[in-house]
């Protein structure tokens, strides 16, 4: 896929102009498009404005300082102002960002989060995708821009972050289970190879990434799952090579995090195994 940009419409820019004219455009809200080949990285930088970054397809990977966030096909991620972030195309994808002025509404987020993209967002971004840059819409256009900034806030936030330890050890050893993760590592082993007791490990590593092991191992398991899952492997492959003991438990915990299966949540052809 080439490397292209589109900004409300008009002819593909090259990133650097796309970037400076983010910055220059009047308005509320600047509108825009891009698509990007798999293993494309985009080099750490910030915006003056709020984005909301939303896969139309393919998954990409935002990475800051505060941990990582992993955007799927139809989600979101809502990126503050002044965040500096990096972001990598874990597979071909299409997406549409949204640049909001912090002044533009309150009770914009304060932190980098994945969003569910409801259907009412999902139709709002269709109708502005092809709407030319103009600061001031009025009309339909001028209330489809209103309602955007509205829903931003109200948009459902999803366990797709991955926060990191600020601990230089708790940190490698992170980052040690994301390349290679397992579910059967147990809390005990992590104590053991950070030195610590099992109580001591559990209360620092809570403090230091805002959530426990297990739900943190769960969440990386899902960074682990979906890029496969969205390539079209099999969920029993997957299940197995992430180290568990069945494809129900791999569905189970699927569910509990997404809210659905694996099948039903990526629509996923039915498969022998039922998940």
């Amino acid at each position: 896929m080439p490397s292209t940009v589109v900004m409300n419409g008009d002819r593909p820019v090259n990133d650097e102009k796309r970037r400076s004219w983010i910055e220059e455009a009047e308005g509320d809200l600047v509108v825009g498009e891009i698509e990007q080949a798999a293993h494309v990285q985009v080099e750490a930088h910030r915006h003056s404005r709020g984005q909301l970054l939303h896969a139309r397809s393919g998954v990409a990977l935002v990475k800051t300082v505060f941990g990582h966030w992993m955007v799927p096909t139809g989600q979101a991620i809502w990126i503050p102002p002044g965040i500096v972030h990096a972001v990598d195309m874990v597979t071909d994808v299409r997406m549409q960002s949204v640049y909001v002025l912090p002044e533009a509404i309150s009770d914009l987020p304060d932190r980098p989060r994945v969003v569910g993209v409801t259907p009412l967002m999902h139709s709002l971004l269709e109708e502005v995708a092809p709407l030319p840059h103009v600061a001031q819409p009025t009309g339909r256009n001028g209330l489809i821009y209103k309602l955007i900034l509205h829903e931003i806030p109200r948009l459902p936030e999803l366990p797709l972050g991955l926060p990191f330890p600020a601990d230089a050890r708790l940190a490698r050893m992170c980052r040690a289970f994301l390349d290679a993760p397992a579910s059967r590592v147990t809390i005990d082993d992590w104590a053991r190879d950070a030195g610590m007791s099992r109580r001591t490990f559990t209360r620092r590593f809570k403090q230091e990434a805002g959530v426990s092991l297990s739900v943190w191992r769960q969440q990386a398991s899902l960074f682990a799952a979906l890029p496969r899952l969205v390539s079209g492997e099999p969920v029993t492959s997957v299940a197995y090579d992430l180290g568990y003991d069945s494809v129900a438990a791999f569905t189970t915990m699927f569910k509990r995090m997404l809210g659905s299966s694996p099948r039903n949540y990526l629509k996923l052809p039915e498969r022998e195994d039922g998940s």
